[in-house]
């Protein structure tokens, strides 16, 4: 059986591999093409995609694989790997350098490898269960803030609040924590990973945008999961925080500390 720490190893390999890749199209004035739910898509996920899923194919041709861009590979397998080419093509078309390349491995249906790499700010975060969690090649944790009201707050697009019923969190959190950021995608949780915030929210999510996100927040001190406090990447929401501050967030989101 192959070990967590060689599975982790890989998927920072081709990580970097499929960043390096976006890179020559990054700020290249690339004309996107639109799906039917209106989200952007161009050559270069396409091809950071294909890219991922062949490297995956020579190393372990028996596991699955989910894509964002071309679906599931339809082979049941234990293990099976999540993939997001360019979390955040919105940025990556508009020449903003908080996109990221998100590889996450599921074994037996829990979460045990991620890696998110931000190839146009030269960042990677990446963890195994029980391997720590690593940000350029240094342990990372998570901030010490123990009062949201002292927190910072990241968050995805307002509108989606709104689409999904959720604007009342959003609200409260407004009057309650001391700063909130938006335009992060992934990279809010690389913040709450690192220290440099405390609480990232989606109120919308799919589980390629956030496979590597359970073991690098748990890794790292932190929680990652649902708003009801379930470590999920299938709730179609999300949120990062610290451990200290769960029981805070989780009063506003509706949920109550597992």
């Amino acid at each position: 059986m192959t070990d967590l720490q060689t599975y982790l190893d890989f998927a920072r390999d081709v990580a970097w591999e499929a960043g390096r890749l976006t890179l020559g199209y990054y700020q290249t004035s690339l004309r996107p093409d639109f799906k039917a739910d209106e989200s952007p898509v161009t050559v270069a996920d396409r091809e950071a995609e294909k890219l991922i899923r062949a490297r995956i194919e020579e190393k372990f041709p028996g596991h699955a694989i989910i894509g964002e861009e071309f679906g599931d590979s339809g082979r049941a397998s234990s293990h099976r790997w999540i993939i997001d080419p360019i979390d955040g093509t919105r940025s990556f078309v508009r020449g903003v350098p908080l996109y990221a390349v998100l590889i996450g491995l599921e074994i037996e249906g829990k979460c045990e490898v991620g890696v998110a790499n931000f190839p146009a700010l030269g960042e990677m975060v990446s963890a195994g269960s029980g391997l720590g969690c690593w940000w350029n090649g240094r342990r990372a944790r998570v901030s010490a803030v123990e009062r949201l009201e002292q927190a910072l707050v990241s968050h995805y697009d307002v509108a989606a609040f709104d689409k999904s019923g959720k604007q009342a969190v959003l609200e409260q959190l407004k009057k309650t924590a001391n700063y909130r950021v938006g335009w992060c995608d992934a990279y809010g949780y690389l913040l709450v990973a690192t220290g440099r915030a405390e609480l990232m929210l989606d109120p919308m999510m799919n589980p390629w945008d956030c496979a590597p996100f359970p073991p690098i927040l748990s890794e790292a001190g932190g929680y990652f999961g649902d708003w009801r406090g379930n470590v999920n990447i299938y709730a179609g929401e999300a949120l990062g925080t610290t451990q200290k501050l769960l029981p805070q967030v989780l009063q506003i989101t509706g949920g109550s500390a597992k």
